[in-house]
């Protein structure tokens, strides 16, 4: 990796990403603002996908908001959904005019880490027939045997599933309690929360 990007261990860009493409977790209301533009922008405007359709009432259900910059400038976004035992991959969307570089890779490269870094084992998403291909030379996603294709939003789907490679880092119910506490994504650094772990115990209001 050769990319100063925030929170390195977290999101792995591709060896050949510009020094200025950047991956993190939207946690504010003006990232996830940044996170809706750039999706309107390809949904509706691109693909004119009805409003109801694209925000579609899952933003805030159990949902994580990844968001890619390019010089701060907001160029990607996906979204992701936590199920029992896989995650859903949904909404990649990046910019026309960034596309076919290293930022679609960045993105996803970092779902994949992040839902690594949770202990899921496989990676479920809807890709539209003509992607396939990209889909899987890129992240080893595989059409799923015996599942249909469909149609939404007026594009033609097949359900696809990758693995994710399993590391002896994620997430589990026996991890430290303080580590379990730190904002999505940032599990390896100390949180404003590990730090009033100092302050003696005093319980007020008790």
């Amino acid at each position: 990796m050769n990319a100063p990007v925030k929170h390195a261990e977290i999101y792995r860009l591709p060896q050949a990403a510009p020094p200025q493409l950047e991956v993190s977790v939207a946690r504010t209301l003006n990232e996830l603002m940044e996170v809706m533009a750039v999706r309107t922008l390809v949904y509706m405007g691109e693909q004119t996908c009805p409003f109801d359709e694209e925000y579609d009432g899952n933003d805030f259900c159990g949902a994580t908001h990844l968001l890619l910059r390019c010089g701060g400038e907001p160029i990607g976004a996906l979204r992701l959904r936590w199920f029992a035992d896989f995650c859903k991959l949904e909404r990649v969307a990046v910019r026309r005019e960034h596309r076919g570089g290293p930022g679609t890779l960045a993105l996803v490269r970092a779902a994949f880490s992040l839902a690594e870094r949770k202990g899921y084992e496989r990676m479920l998403g809807h890709a539209q027939v003509r992607l396939l291909p990209f889909w899987t030379r890129h992240f080893k996603f595989q059409a799923r045997e015996g599942r249909p294709h469909f149609t939404f939003s007026d594009h033609d789907y097949v359900e696809i599933e990758a693995p994710i490679r399993g590391g002896d880092e994620a997430i589990l119910i026996d991890s430290d309690p303080l580590i379990l506490l730190r904002p999505e994504g940032e599990w390896h650094f100390p949180g404003v929360l590990d730090r009033s772990s100092g302050r003696v115990a005093t319980n007020p209001g008790a």
